[in-house]
């Protein structure tokens, strides 16, 4: 076996890839950029070579610099993770000259599989059912709307050397196409180094299913079950599952065998997927074949029990697989949430900054449930501007769908992360959509469950007098701190009241606490009761309650006069007061927010790539104002209103804050 290999990659993958090498007892080698000197991988690899700048492609991505590491540390074999060089044919093929094992495909399957206009290509001439599309390179944009106009809107635009939804846009008219196109050959440039662009028909309300395959290169090709992936945003995949709710057994085997096939026709090896998109029919078409290790597989390790990573590593070093299709057996459910540094209240803009709270829920495996973390950052750590916005992928298992979504519920709500945006709240309300938890999504379910984006969660009366409860019986505790340590409580005279409001998403809740040594009975206003016990102290961010026996978790932070708490997705702030402080609340003004409706606002942190208006311009509802670029990605800011610009502040080039005022309007 090796004993020595180096990851090509940085966080959580390039973290995940050193788990199974140090199982295995090989050595490992980080590489990273000025951005990442201090990162978890390098931390925990064995070795770590500095690679330049932070940009990707002055580091991660340049070829000759990855061979230099491998020279310097004497590493047998690589691992590329995902992204970056993963599907780099020319860095497959320095690999093979130097007589260093690439832990992936050969170099002609890389080139066959990891272009997309070949690949789908070749499974046209291998008779698999793909969908309409043009495949040819496109010049530019006046090509692109002859070439949608013939295809039939809606198209897909997507960057042949693309991955991880850059490079990919959706068009409904011929402006969009135009705009779409140089869009995605930007940012196809900058992540790739390569701007190819072709165009398929965008197949409206389609499920992602997916097929892992695994093969070695002595002829086996097994199949491992799907991974359905429509929960998506921007085409990127947001929460995975394993098996899908939408198979039946007859179809996962038809898809399975065509994915094989595919597979040892191009003669795979290693870790593959290929994708397919599935209507409502259960008829499939091949999308396209990822020749890596994709971010989902831990659903996949989770229902198998088999380490992708391990036999990726195996393969390489030329070993059988030591399991055949027979073995194959998917068990119980898995759950993957994608946690990303994005805001979902402004429109899940990348969000940049320091962690100052990184707590993942503890990881556990029982016969009957898990729960698993993969990150690749840790408290204290910054969030790069230069890099995807994707900082852990919390994985649940269970027994059946129901209880996996139901271990996933409690993990989120565990989930402590400050500093940054993220998207734990949106996520925490996919999983209790009635939609998902039925199985019957597609790839549309973002755009048609919130259109306007997410505002966050409204809970429903039964759960919100759970959270006013438990705040009135946690109040009770903090305010009995509180008067212990300034003095004002002994042992003859109580001065914590039993009699308290609790106001909290437009409601308030008179209620009456009766506290004994095991918890706190609250009796609301009218008579309804609820049993509140838990181990919470005042001070502690994160509360593990029991309501009437059911659990309840909250993160918590002190605010004056309550609790700012959040569960399921809400944000709440809450007010506890006594019934005369609640009457003169109830007196005073609202307190509203400035108006910004005549500004436009940078809504993250990011680099203006361009500016569409002048000072003096009328502009129209809808009309491009400028092009933000973060996190690889750029974003069109449009005018929310038709106005006149009166004022530009920033020109391109520039790197702005978030609500950083970039023009001004009449």
């Amino acid at each position: 076996m090796f004993k020595k290999i180096l990851i090509a990659n940085r966080g959580e993958i390039a973290c995940r890839v050193i788990k199974s090498a140090r199982k295995m007892g090989i050595k490992t080698v980080a590489i990273y950029s000025d951005a990442d000197r201090n990162a978890l991988h390098v931390r925990m690899a064995d070795e770590a070579v500095h690679i330049g700048p932070a940009p990707a492609n002055q580091s991660y991505i340049v070829i000759d610099k990855v061979m230099a590491a491998i020279k310097e540390t004497g590493a047998e074999a690589v691992h590329p993770g995902y992204g970056f060089l993963s599907e780099n044919s020319k860095f497959a093929e320095a690999l093979e000259a130097a007589g260093v094992a690439f832990i992936g495909p050969p170099v002609k399957a890389i080139e066959a599989m990891g272009d997309k206009i070949t690949s789908k290509k070749l499974a046209q001439e291998a008779g698999v059912s793909t969908v309409p599309g043009y495949m040819g390179l496109i010049a530019d944009g006046d090509e692109a709307v002859k070439i949608s106009g013939e295809i039939g809107y809606p198209v897909m635009i997507k960057a042949s050397a693309g991955g991880g939804g850059k490079g990919m846009r959706i068009a409904w008219k011929e402006d969009e196409v135009r705009e779409g196109f140089e869009s995605s050959k930007n940012e196809a440039a900058n992540s790739f180094g390569d701007d190819r662009i072709f165009i398929e028909k965008f197949v409206t309300q389609p499920r992602h299913i997916e097929i892992q395959v695994l093969a070695d290169s002595h002829g086996n090709t097994i199949y491992l079950g799907e991974r359905e992936c429509s929960i998506q945003r921007r085409n990127q995949k947001v929460i995975e599952e394993a098996p899908s709710p939408f198979l039946d057994e007859a179809t996962r085997k038809a898809m399975g065998e065509q994915a094989c096939a595919l597979a040892a026709a191009v003669g795979y090896t290693s870790a593959g997927t290929v994708e397919f998109i599935v209507d409502g029919e259960r008829n499939f078409y091949f999308l396209e074949m990822n020749t890596r290790l994709q971010v989902e597989h831990p659903v996949t390790e989770l229902i198998t029990g088999v380490d992708l990573v391990e036999q990726m590593i195996r393969v390489a070093y030329g070993e059988k697989l030591a399991m055949s299709q027979d073995d194959i057996k998917l068990t119980g459910w898995a759950m993957e949430s994608r946690l990303y540094a994005e805001d979902p209240y402004r429109n899940f803009l990348p969000s940049i900054g320091r962690l100052s709270r990184y707590r993942p829920p503890e990881e556990t495996a029982t016969a009957d449930a898990a729960v698993r973390n993969d990150t690749g950052v840790f408290e204290g750590g910054e969030i790069s501007m230069y890099y995807d916005p994707m900082i852990a992928k919390l994985c649940t298992w269970g027994p059946d769908r129901a209880t996996a979504i139901e271990e996933m519920r409690v993990a989120l709500d565990s989930f402590e992360v400050e500093g940054i945006g993220h998207n734990l709240p949106f996520l925490s309300a996919v999983y209790d959509h009635p939609k998902f938890i039925s199985g019957e999504m597609t790839t549309a379910f973002i755009a048609e469950e919130y259109p306007d984006g997410f505002e966050g969660v409204t809970l429903e009366q039964g759960d919100l007098r759970k959270v006013a409860a438990a705040a009135a019986a946690m109040y009770r505790l903090a305010e009995i701190r509180r008067t212990r340590v300034s003095g004002r409580m002994d042992n003859h005279e109580r001065k914590v009241g039993d009699d308290w409001v609790v106001s909290v998403q437009g409601d308030s809740y008179p209620v009456t606490l009766k506290a004994d040594r095991d918890g706190t009975t609250v009796v609301f206003g009218d008579g309804a009761e609820m049993r509140v016990s838990s181990d919470w102290t005042p001070g502690d961010s994160l509360a593990l309650l029991q309501i009437d026996g059911a659990p309840l978790v909250l993160k918590v932070n002190k605010i004056t006069g309550g609790f700012r708490l959040r569960t399921r997705g809400a944000d709440l702030a809450v007010k506890i007061r006594t019934p005369r402080g609640a009457e003169l609340a109830a007196l005073m003004p609202e307190k509203l927010p400035p108006d910004t409706s005549k500004l436009l606002l940078c809504p993250m942190p990011g680099l203006i790539v361009k500016v569409n208006v002048a000072v003096g311009d009328e502009v129209q509802e809808g009309q491009a104002l400028c092009t933000v670029e973060a996190m690889k990605m750029e974003n069109i800011l449009r005018a929310e209103r038709s106005g006149k610009v009166s004022k530009v502040n920033a020109d391109a080039g520039d790197s702005l804050a978030v609500d950083d005022v970039i023009m001004e309007f009449e």
